[in-house]
């Protein structure tokens, strides 16, 4: 564990996290409902002891604020998954309803019967295969045939460290195509393409390759969002797959399920 200490003071207008959200809930009303009467750090502490309660090998706050980082060798909870409850059930029973592994969950089943869903989408009380919107199959397959994902790239962390000039000459932001996608519309390794939907328009060169599968295309997500214009369209030079992704969220969790969605690339 490693306490992260300030390394600057807050420049001009620049919050931490927590204060943007206390001032907000302060807007709000909720002040003291959201903070319970704690500073930033004072959370930290209250955080921290409370794993302490778990892994009592680890130093006393004072001494891990000021000293860290700290390192517990050989501990885990348990390294055997539901270990204890397949060893005594009655005894250690699961945070489900029944207490039980459950295979058909009667608690999502009255959600999907009660609550009022998007149409097209599915919550189902036992584990199934369903396709989802924009994906194969679709309708909207007729205009937007290719499947484009997002992934984690190695350049930056979400967008951290976009912004450094060494890892985009290491790391630069391609979209990935397949060999027979991209002969199919005139485009060859290296080429500035642009991929789009009815959402928007993103420019990025191609990276052909055979290890992509066809249908598919996939671009890093991160990717800062840089718009200009170009003959009357807004197109995003940036390469951020937000400019491309549905803002409709999952039935369940109401997540954000943004990286995938079909589209149509050709040249620039």
């Amino acid at each position: 564990m490693l306490p992260m200490h300030k390394a600057v003071e807050p420049q001009w207008d620049q919050k931490t996290s927590y204060e943007i959200c206390r001032l907000i809930a302060k807007e709000l009303g909720k002040e003291q409902e959201f903070t319970e009467g704690r500073t930033q750090l004072q959370w930290l502490e209250w955080c921290y002891n409370e794993t302490r309660k778990k892994v009592p090998q680890l130093p006393d706050w004072d001494t891990f604020w000021k000293g860290g980082p700290a390192q517990v060798y050989g501990w885990r909870n348990n390294p055997v998954a539901l270990s204890e409850f397949r060893a005594d059930p009655a005894k250690n029973p699961l945070k489900t309803p029944s207490g039980k592994i459950e295979i058909y969950s009667e608690r999502l089943n009255n959600i999907a019967n009660t609550w009022k869903l998007n149409p097209g989408d599915v919550i189902s009380p036992i584990p199934i295969y369903f396709r989802n919107w924009e994906m194969y199959g679709d309708e909207l397959q007729k205009k937007y045939p290719l499947q484009c994902y997002g992934f984690h790239h190695h350049g930056r962390i979400h967008s951290t460290f976009h912004n450094l000039p060494w890892l985009r000459e290491q790391h630069p932001d391609v979209v990935f195509m397949n060999v027979l996608d991209a002969k199919a519309r005139g485009i060859n390794n290296g080429d500035l393409v642009q991929i789009f939907n009815d959402r928007g328009i993103v420019e990025l060169p191609a990276k052909v390759t055979s290890r992509i599968m066809p249908g598919v295309v996939s671009i890093p997500q991160g990717a800062w969002y840089t718009p200009v214009n170009k003959n009357g369209n807004v197109v995003d030079v940036g390469g951020n797959i937000n400019t491309l992704t549905s803002l409709r969220p999952s039935p369940l969790a109401k997540g954000n399920p943004q990286h995938t969605n079909l589209v149509e690339v050709r040249k620039a």
